[in-house]
């Protein structure tokens, strides 16, 4: 007999047949019309590249080929012919060839190049290496981005692989793909081959003076996945731990979504602060995965990448949905998995943020391609994975989790857009969403919700509430949660708000005391001044900002000034000691007695006794009058303030913070006042 699953999973595959959206995909039928066959020989030593690549292309209208300029072509052939640069190639940063429209032509190109690698800057910090894609080597670590053009491309296709690496003896290198063979001898050197045979965006190449572990794992389909480790010999030790913790992810997400697409994952490390998520590996920091808390979090959001992102690709131009469903789905899941609390935590951390951002910093999610800076994570990862939270309240989890199985099995190795996304989430859940989208995608900002009124009446049997919401232009459609509080407990009621202001009436048995907006916070929408605590990164990452610094002492001046401009990520506006504060957020910072003094002087509050008095440093937030914030820093001593430089920008999330010299020792937020009115 049939079950009930099975069924519905039979509708669905026909009902996407009929509205002739897709048929279920199968890797095993997806093919590309462009392959990359690459033999590429690198050296660290002396940072010198060479390569050879045999291109085929099933041309169906002109497309370009692309090469980066700092390399040198030797040789550039189509079908045995010599094939000529641009016209407007010497104008560009690239080597660009154009290959002419030929309806169900195949065309044969080889060209030839060989050049030099930039060199490895270990100083480099994570954001500083997102925004550099150059292509790098050293002994210590070689890493190709695709977006460098190491090798010969063409423009906008997904195309299939072959690479043949050669490295030094005591090297090792791979690429996202399955790995055919590999050697190794003091004569040849290190050699490996892999393949890739589905279309891809791009190819990246690592290597580096690795020490490989293994492991396997049975996926749901039965198949062997092969799992790595390349290691840098002072992590070595760590390579069991997390292949361990690999296997934990992938039975979580074949089981929420469907089959893993490839045949091996791979960990690699990179002596560059980095975290980047490939097909079949992720590319992480050594520093990043010596932190214990790493494979409970970031590397859960790595190997689920190889579905959102490397096994479904978004359409950039239309906005890149995968990093917010990313996020949703590991980062948001591992903490309602720990607790609610810690679930409503990550939801207040998400809503402080996006209050700290100044006019401007804003943008719809549709504009969102990639991660650049502070407030584009804000926007791109956090409240796009909001979304799909609001989704799923709204759906319910077992619709949310029938749309995302099957927008894997119907999109898998295809460019998808929010519009793709849409579709299938509005025919699996037989619900009109176009609203929901187009009021989130499409605008700047949030909405901002007030409780503006709350009234009682008695009557024979029960109590009538009336309950007034008020909300900002535009208006927005929302489904607005309060909880009534009674002396006998509480319950929620959603309220369908629709207009700029709406009252509601309820019949309650017991008599309500009080009534609080949204206190688990499950839309995603502008906090009023007192719901949000003031948090460092309302400095960090407003435009706006000044910054004051407490010091006549050159020394001391030169250090606070590289501090702001790390905290803030660009040069600072800096006034002078004698100014007050301004209307504007602001940074303070001076040595312990500068600030104190100027705390006094300004009738501001000291310091707070949470963090008075220990530490060598301390960093902590005040909420103007205006709605504004202060941040201060105050350090015991120029060493002590230098020593906040590189671990103060990673703790924006923080109300307060102390340290010991680089320690973190002491942390936290202000409480959050929730949006509560008292019954009279």
């Amino acid at each position: 007999m049939f079950n009930a699953k099975y069924l519905q999973q039979c509708f669905l595959i026909v009902l996407f047949t009929l509205l002739g959206i897709s048929n279920i995909a199968s890797a095993n039928n997806i093919t590309s019309n462009v392959n990359y066959d690459i033999q590429v020989e690198i050296d660290p030593a002396t940072r010198s590249i060479q390569g050879r690549s045999t291109i085929t292309v099933k041309n169906s209208g002109e497309l370009r080929l692309l090469l980066g300029q700092r390399f040198e072509v030797t040789k550039a052939l189509i079908e045995g012919q010599p094939l000529q640069p641009s016209a407007d190639s010497y104008d560009m940063p690239y080597h660009s060839w154009r290959i002419p429209f030929s309806l169900g032509v195949t065309y044969n190109i080889e060209v030839h190049w060989h050049g030099e690698l930039a060199a490895l800057n270990t100083s480099l910090d994570h954001q500083q290496t997102l925004g550099r894609p150059e292509p790098v080597s050293d002994v210590m670590g070689t890493f190709l981005p695709k977006s460098s053009s190491w090798y010969p491309h063409i423009i906008g296709a997904l195309a299939s692989y072959q690479v043949n690496l050669k490295l030094p003896a005591g090297q090792r290198g791979l690429v996202a793909g399955k790995l055919i063979e590999e050697s190794e001898s003091a004569q040849e050197g290190y050699q490996a081959s892999f393949e890739f045979a589905l279309p891809a965006e791009g190819i990246e190449l690592m290597a580096g003076p690795y020490q490989i572990a293994t492991s396997h794992i049975q996926g749901a389909n039965g198949q062997q996945i092969q799992l790595r480790t390349y290691f840098h010999p002072q992590i070595g030790h760590l390579a069991d731990d997390y292949l361990d913790a690999v296997k934990a992810y992938f039975k979580l997400y074949e089981a929420w979504i469907g089959d893993y697409p490839f045949t091996e994952f791979s960990i690699v490390s990179s002596p560059t602060p980095t975290g980047f998520g490939m097909p079949t590996l992720t590319y992480l920091g050594i520093n990043v995965l010596k932190l214990p808390f790493i494979r409970a979090t970031s590397l859960g959001h790595e190997v689920l990448h190889n579905w959102w992102g490397n096994g479904v690709y978004p359409d950039y131009q239309k906005g890149n949905w995968s990093e917010g469903l990313t996020t949703f789905m590991a980062d948001y899941t591992y903490k309602e998995q720990e607790s609610a609390a810690a679930a409503r935590e990550m939801r207040l951390g998400w809503l402080r943020d996006f209050a700290a951002l100044s006019p401007g910093q804003d943008a719809p999610l549709n504009a969102f391609t990639s991660r650049t800076h502070g407030a584009s994570k804000i926007v791109g990862y956090n409240k796009t994975a909001m979304l799909f939270l609001m989704l799923r309240d709204q759906l319910g989890e077992d619709i949310f989790n029938r749309s995302i199985q099957a927008l894997w099995n119907i999109q898998r190795f295809k460019v998808t857009s929010w519009d793709d996304l849409q579709n299938i989430f509005a025919i699996v859940s037989t619900q009109d969403l176009d609203l929901f989208f187009e009021q989130w995608l499409t605008r700047n900002g949030a909405p901002l919700i007030n409780l503006s009124a709350v009234d009682k009446t008695k009557t024979d049997s029960d109590f009538q509430l009336t309950v007034t919401l008020q909300q900002a232009l535009p208006t927005y459609q929302l489904s607005v949660p309060i909880v009534i509080h009674s002396a006998n407990g509480e319950q929620t009621k959603l309220l369908n708000l629709q207009q700029q202001q709406q009252t509601f009436t309820f019949n309650l048995q017991d008599e309500p005391l009080k009534v609080a907006l949204d206190p688990n916070l499950r839309l995603f929408r502008q906090l009023a001044p007192d719901e949000a605590p003031p948090i460092l990164r309302e400095v960090m990452v407003n435009q706006t900002t000044t910054t004051l610094l407490l010091s006549e002492n050159k020394e001391t001046l030169q250090i606070a000034e590289t501090l702001a401009s790390k905290l803030q990520r660009r040069n600072p506006s800096i006034i002078t000691s004698s100014k007050t504060p301004t209307t504007e957020p602001t940074l303070v910072i001076g040595l312990q007695a500068q600030i104190d003094a100027w705390l006094s002087a300004n009738n501001l509050p000291e310091k707070p006794e949470i963090i008075s008095n220990k530490g060598s440093a301390q960093a902590w937030t005040i909420r103007q009058t205006n709605g504004t914030t202060l941040a201060i820093i105050s350090a015991q001593d120029n060493d002590a303030l230098e020593a906040l430089i590189r671990p103060l920008p990673h703790y924006g999330r923080q109300s307060y913070i102390m340290f010991e010299s680089s320690q973190a020792i002491k942390r936290g937020v202000w409480p959050m006042q929730e949006q509560v009115m008292m019954v009279e």
